[in-house]
């Protein structure tokens, strides 16, 4: 099994619904967005997947959530912005670009802070 790696970061706000104290205010954090892409073949090239094209959709990705309140970005919008929330709609927005190009496995984690972390892990074929 072969991997790459990238991460980003972004600065965002949310408050999340339900009983968690003060997160149930508005609050920001300082999130890292790493990403990982599994899979079992190299092309002819040498490479799993371009790691400059990768990078560019995760830069892409964090760059429009920089600054936003979670809780106005279309496709999160009337969830409740945990974590686990953020880190599967960002492996969305990313698998959406990956399907059908002999990758395995697609891994977004999403920390809110360098002690906590999410993570969605999914089949990309």
């Amino acid at each position: 099994m072969y991997e790459i790696y990238v991460a980003a970061r972004f600065e965002a706000a949310h408050r999340l619904t339900g009983d968690f104290g003060p997160a149930s205010r508005t609050h920001g954090h300082t999130y890292s967005l790493e990403v990982i892409l599994r899979g079992q073949a190299l092309k002819d090239d040498g490479t799993l997947f371009d790691i400059g094209e990768l990078k560019g959709a995760v830069d892409g990705l964090a760059s429009s959530l920089h600054y936003r309140d979670l809780d106005e970005v279309p496709g999160l919008a009337g969830t409740n912005t945990t974590a686990e929330t953020v880190a599967s709609f960002c492996w969305e927005q990313l698998a959406s670009h990956l399907q059908d190009r002999g990758l395995g496995s697609l891994t977004v984690r999403i920390w809110e802070n360098p002690q906590a972390y999410a993570a969605r892990e999914d089949a990309l074929a």
